[in-house]
C-alpha cells in the first residue's frame, strides 16, 4: 500500500531552480568507478535535467566523474531533505565537489540535480581539434588546451581529449 508523502527526487527538483519541464530520474549510479563512468557517458548528451541519488561515501568521487564526463554543469545538492540538518546548495559541479571534499565526513541522504546537456551553440560546431591546436600554439600545455577547448565548445573535456588523441595518435 503506498504511503503519501514527499519524494526526495521531486522535492529536490522542485527547489533546485533548474528546469523542471523535462527531467530524467537516474536513481543511483553504479558504485564502482568504471561502471559509474560508463553510465555517465550515456548521459552526456541527455537534454533533460538529471536527478540522481548518491551515497555520502561515494558522492565526492561521483561529482569528480561528473565534472570530467559531463562538464562543469550547474547543479543542486539536496542533503537530508526535511530533516534537522537539511542542506540545499546550488553551484557548479566542481564547487559542490570541492565543498564536500573539504569536509571531514559527508553524511545523510543525497539527491543531485544536474542541468541537462546544453544546446549546441554555433561555436560548438567548431572543430575541437583545430581549436585545441590553436590553443596549444599559444603555448598552453596539452591539458590546458584541452580544458579550454572543452569550455569554449560546451563539451566535456574527456570528449575533446579523445578527439585530440584520435587525430594525433603519435603525439603523447
Amino acid at each position: 500500500m503506498p504511503v503519501p508523502g514527499p519524494c526526495a527526487a521531486t522535492l529536490a527538483l522542485s527547489v533546485s531552480g533548474l528546469p523542471t519541464d523535462r527531467f530524467l530520474f537516474v536513481g543511483f549510479l553504479p558504485p564502482r568507478s568504471g561502471a559509474r563512468r560508463r553510465a555517465l557517458e550515456e548521459l552526456v548528451r541527455e537534454r533533460p535535467t538529471l536527478v540522481l541519488y548518491e551515497s555520502p561515501v561515494r558522492v565526492v568521487d561521483c561529482l569528480a566523474d561528473m565534472v570530467e564526463l559531463l562538464g562543469d554543469r550547474d547543479a543542486f545538492l539536496c542533503r537530508e531533505a526535511t530533516k534537522v540538518h537539511e542542506e540545499y546548495v546550488r553551484a557548479p559541479l566542481s564547487e559542490l565537489r570541492a565543498s564536500l571534499a573539504a569536509r571531514e565526513a559527508v553524511k545523510g541522504e543525497i539527491v543531485l540535480v544536474v542541468a541537462g546537456a546544453p544546446e549546441r551553440a554555433p561555436l560548438a560546431d567548431q572543430d575541437p581539434v583545430a581549436l585545441y591546436r590553436a590553443l596549444a600554439e599559444e603555448g598552453r600545455t596539452r591539458r590546458e588546451a584541452v580544458k579550454e577547448a572543452a569550455r569554449r565548445l560546451g563539451r566535456p573535456a574527456r570528449e575533446v581529449y579523445q578527439l585530440v588523441q584520435e587525430a594525433e595518435p603519435g603525439d603523447e
